[in-house]
């Protein structure tokens, strides 16, 4: 959010409602729009091309997909992360002469990261043809690299490129999928899906340096980063972790998938719980356009007064104002999330009927929707979070949701079996929500006192200092 922010408030403050829509699309691209037309791309490219090849032949193609996608996110989530929190301090100093450097260097931090798993996977534990494993291989680095790149632009602003390279490099993907898709088969599909990111890549990376037209130094401005605030990368692994451990879970249920390539998943599992993250979308927007116009600028308002020396009373209006911008702001996505969820679960057979999906999927869905209520919810208790700066809470949070939503998942696929598939998501997530928003209110609650002393560096080298006196007059 550390650029997006400013187009929504300009886009906000025109006086039409043609402003407040394009703030609310841009939001919603912000957060979503790059996985949105990946997941559409690849979707066409299964639906339209699928029925020319062999079954196992689609199965080997998608399986390779969903672990490049699934692994590649959660080592590459620390870096980006951290990356993140760099490029907003170096928006808020008026300073992005490092960018192109720092983009740099953190795609050679997550090539390292992504190596051993690459390796691992497409050398040893996987028995694909040799094309196909050079063709997964290059595809768990390209999808990596998008994942960066569409970060490092998007924290920049600059949404229009972002949109327009995957506009073009996922159409491009798709027809080229379509010319190999012949004698080639998997290994076409794959090398046209490659051609597509790759488009993405060079797209993305050249409007960096052509917008950035800064000298390349190697100034390894990441590194202090990854000392100083080590508990943002930490939550990053766990948070994308969260997301996938319940898939890799199911992917050894009695129901699972398991093909001669040693690829193994559970499509129906998997397509369920995909098709119910769609219902975040239109909430994650709303709750961007919230947080970036309405609780940003009380948020500002009250830090600014504290450093202007204002009266008590004015700070304490502005923590007023706080507090009820949070709760305006989880009221309305309540009652989004919520009509979006209802309408999902009650129209779930019409829906799955005209998309051509499996019933078999319906009681997945259903609980997949009800646990991304509570999903989305978590992500508005902890991203508040962020704004306070209280990384060790967030880093518990997501531990939490990351470690409950592996037990509860397994518990459930080892004890109930087939019909409670999905409870796990949903039990981790409710739960997870209830532990942030304890956090969240309890922080807001005493923010006057944050502000203050727990938060204050002079205070905190103070405290310290003392008890380092006091451990040393122990020893003497």
């Amino acid at each position: 959010m550390a650029g997006i922010g400013f187009e929504l408030n300009r886009l906000a403050r025109k006086d039409d409602i043609m402003g407040i829509v394009h703030a609310f699309l841009h939001s919603a691209f912000a957060t979503a729009g790059p996985w949105i037309f990946t997941v559409v791309a690849l979707a066409a490219i299964t639906y339209l091309y699928g029925g020319q090849m062999d079954n196992i032949e689609l199965l080997n193609f998608r399986g390779i997909i969903v672990y490049n996608f699934s692994f590649s996110l959660v080592l590459s989530a620390p870096v980006f992360m951290v990356m993140t929190r760099y490029l907003a301090d170096q928006i808020h100093v008026k300073d992005v002469t490092p960018a192109p450097a720092v983009m740099i260097e953190s795609m050679l931090l997550v090539y390292v990261l992504q190596l051993p798993v690459a390796l691992f996977l497409y050398a040893f534990y996987l028995d694909l043809p040799l094309g196909l494993r050079l063709a997964g291989f290059a595809n768990m680095f390209l999808i990596a690299t998008v994942w960066l790149l569409g970060v490092f632009l998007t924290a920049l602003k600059d949404y229009v490129a972002v949109t327009w390279a995957f506009l073009v490099g996922l159409t491009v993907g798709v027809l080229v999928s379509w010319l190999f898709s012949g004698d080639s088969q998997a290994v076409g599909m794959l090398l046209g899906f490659n051609v597509g990111l790759a488009i993405i890549v060079f797209w993305l990376a050249a409007r960096v340096f052509a917008e950035y037209p800064y000298r390349l130094h190697a100034t390894f401005a990441l590194k202090p980063y990854f000392r100083k605030y080590w508990e943002v990368a930490v939550a990053g692994f766990f948070y994308n972790a969260a997301i996938w451990v319940d898939k890799w879970v199911m992917w050894f249920a009695p129901e699972a998938t398991v093909l001669s390539s040693n690829l193994r998943f559970y499509p129906d599992y998997d397509s369920a719980m995909f098709l119910a993250y769609l219902t975040l979308v239109p909430c994650f927007a709303l709750f961007v356009f919230n947080v970036e116009t309405q609780f940003f600028h009380h948020y500002r308002r009250f830090y600014t007064n504290i450093l202007e020396h204002a009266s008590l009373k004015r700070i304490r209006y502005f923590h007023g104002q706080i507090n009820k911008s949070i709760t305006q702001g989880a009221r309305n996505l309540i009652l989004c999330q919520g009509v979006v969820c209802a309408l999902a679960v009650l129209l779930a057979p019409q829906i799955f009927e005209k998309l051509n999906i499996y019933f078999m999927q319906l009681g997945m869905f259903r609980l997949g929707v009800l646990g991304a209520f509570f999903h989305g919810l978590l992500l508005f208790a902890t991203i508040i979070l962020q704004y306070f700066d209280c990384r060790k809470s967030i880093m518990w949070v997501y531990g939490y949701f990351f470690a409950s939503n592996l037990l509860f998942t397994l518990f459930v696929m080892l004890t109930y079996g087939f019909e409670f598939y999905g409870y796990g998501y949903f039990m981790a997530a409710a739960s997870s929500f209830v532990f942030g928003s304890f956090i969240l209110f309890r922080h807001i609650r005493m923010l006057p006192y944050h502000a203050f002393i727990s938060n204050n560096n002079s205070v905190k080298v103070k405290t310290e200092t003392d008890a380092q006196k006091r451990h040393s007059e122990v020893w003497v």
